[in-house]
Order: C-alpha cells, then structure tokens, then sequence
C-alpha cells in the first residue's frame, strides 16, 4: 500500500483498535493455481502469548483451505470509515478555484501467516470469543449454550478455523491532512451537514487530528 508521510498512522495501539472496531475484513490470498483470491470474513483480533493473531472460520464448502498450504503469507483489509470529499468545502476554493474531488478514508493492512484449524474444541472456542463480542451489546445476548448441543456439533463440522499471525501492520489514516487547516475546518463543516455514519466519523477524526 502506498502511504504519502501525512498519511501515515504508525500507532500500533490505534491500529489494532481500528481492526477491533471494524472487524468484518478482506482476507487476500494468492496462489500460483488459483491467483490472487478475496474473501470477506468478520474475525477476531487477540494477542495470544503476547503475538497479534488474527481468528476467524470460513465454511467447509470454500475451497480457501484447500488452495493453499499452512503457512502461506496472505493480507487481511480492515476498511474503516470512508466518504467523499466535494471541492465546495474548501474555503480557498472560493478564491482560486482551484480544488479536485478526493475521498477521505482510514484502513489498515495485516500481513501474517495463514493457519488452518479443524479442532473442534479450537474453532468452538474460536466462535465462542467472536459471538461473544458481537453479542455484548444485546439486551439479551446469545450464547452457542443456547442452541441444542448437537445441533451445535452439526455446525462445527461444517466449518475450518483460520488463524493469522501477524507480522506486520500498517494503516494509512488520508483526513485531508494535505489542506490548510482552514479547509480541514471547512470540511469538517461539510461533513457534519451529511448526517450519515462515515461522514460524521470522518470529521470527527479530522477534529481530533487538529486538536491534536
């Protein structure tokens, strides 16, 4: 990924913070038979013996873990916030004319090592973790408990583990940090007129970054 100096966003603790908080991500793999791959899978992002590991399952069915051998490199996407970026609200724009649509966004890339998982106990405890996360926030959360054990046991058949050692991370966090601070205002202004999700998350990481 290329990442202009402004850009960059070498916080490991934000980084992983961004990858827990949009957990649904793109697992990138290539293999000489089958090329470059894309799959979308929400996962789990825990440090295991203090190594960032990345968990996740993808059915029996997807032929991922029989494409690729243990221990081949791959990339994992995790797209944050995102949203377009009119020229009309830079203040400057006014005077010059001299402004181009962009798009402001936040993403990291994982790149580790790909392991594939068939231990029924690994992949239910593996489940257990990510439904647990998701589920946290429900009035009344579900738990795999809930479900007829062997009912449960037909479902874990039918599922691979994946694990995902990470050896690097980088994120690139582009918040307009290339305008004067007078447009960096101007779009907060503008996005803050949008009223949907990305837009206000956008320009409230374009605040924090003035502010800070």
């Amino acid at each position: 990924m290329h990442i202009p100096s402004k850009f960059n966003k070498d916080n490991t603790e934000e980084l992983i913070a961004l990858m827990r908080e949009y957990p649904f991500a793109t697992l990138v793999t290539h293999t000489l038979e089958n090329g470059i791959d894309a799959h979308h899978i929400p996962v789990s992002v825990l440090e295991v013996d203090k190594r960032l590991c990345i968990r996740a399952h993808v059915s029996i069915a997807n032929p991922v873990w029989k494409a690729i051998p243990d221990g081949s490199n791959v990339l994992v996407i995790f797209n944050g916030p995102n949203c377009y970026i009119s020229p009309n609200h830079y203040p400057t724009k006014k005077e010059t004319g001299k402004a181009v649509p962009t798009w402001n966004y936040v993403v990291v890339h994982a790149k580790g090592k790909l392991s594939f998982i068939q231990n029924e106990e690994w992949i239910r405890q593996a489940i257990d973790t990510l439904t647990s996360e998701h589920e946290s926030t429900q009035s009344e959360p579900w738990s795999i408990s809930d479900a007829p054990e062997s009912y449960i046991q037909k479902m874990l058949q039918a599922v691979v583990g994946l694990e995902i050692e990470v050896e690097s991370i980088e994120g690139q966090w582009k918040l307009s940090q290339n305008q004067p601070e007078l447009n960096q205002h101007g779009v907060i202004a503008g996005l803050s007129k949008n009223q949907n999700t990305h837009s206000e998350s956008i320009a409230e990481m374009i605040r924090s970054n003035i502010e800070h």
